[in-house]
């Protein structure tokens, strides 16, 4: 079942074209990674999909319901989260606070959450503010999963971490996408988008120029499309 539609999607800063004519669906339970260089357009293509940017032309459908000109706070209602880039926690409130926060009912509560990133357990009553920013990062995805999610947008996950810390954000982020939660992964860390998502697109200057599943798509090929430095066929 298709989940998301993206159609001819247009997103503009002023006289600055981001994303330009994008169009893609997203299937029920599907992984997706958004990947490209810097400037490419993903985040804001990510902040279109909830609402957080509108887009100067196309559509977001999801659920069949055309939510182009929805508000960012009724998609979350209908079940779009989106985890930004940076963060951006209450660095004065506890773990659980944050948490707390964006509770709706559903399969994900506090407990639920702390168990897939076990890291959080014993910073629960924590400040924000003294978590590492790999701690910062877990609290931000289990935050967005609080709402009880259908769709799951993460938007630059290893950015600014440690490997070793990167390493166990994605081993909890398994265990989300083993729940069966709609992912789309924006990472410019080709080698863990290709190894968590089963399909990847590569958006270069704001347009899509390579898609396919993971497991089929030739590492050059992408990092060809990735850096524009040649066109796939």
């Amino acid at each position: 079942m298709t989940l998301l539609r993206v159609e001819q999607l247009d997103c503009r800063y002023g006289l600055l074209q981001a994303v330009r004519g994008v169009s893609f669906e997203v299937a029920q339970g599907e992984t997706l990674a958004l990947i490209g260089a810097n400037g490419a357009g993903k985040s804001t293509l990510l902040r279109a999909i909830a609402g957080a940017h509108k887009p100067h032309g196309g559509r977001v459908v999801f659920a069949d319901a055309d939510v182009t000109a929805m508000p960012a706070h009724r998609r979350v209602s209908l079940g779009i989260a989106l985890v930004p880039e940076g963060r951006r926690l209450f660095p004065s409130l506890s773990v659980e606070e944050n948490l707390r926060v964006a509770a709706r009912r559903g399969r994900w509560d506090v407990q639920s959450v702390l168990e897939v990133f076990p890291m959080l357990q014993a910073r629960r009553h924590v400040a924000a503010a003294n978590l590492s920013g790999g701690e910062q990062q877990a609290v931000a995805i289990g935050r967005a999963l609080m709402s009880n999610p259908r769709l799951l947008l993460l938007d630059e996950v290893s950015l600014g971490l440690a490997p070793i810390v990167v390493d166990s954000v994605y081993r909890s982020l398994a265990g989300v996408i083993k729940e069966g939660t709609t992912v789309i992964l924006v990472e410019q860390d080709l080698a863990r988008a290709l190894k968590v998502a089963a399909r990847v697109i590569c958006v270069l200057e704001g347009r899509i120029v390579l898609e396919g599943e993971a497991a089929s798509l030739d590492r050059d090929r992408v990092v060809s499309a990735y850096f524009g430095l040649k066109r796939p066929a």
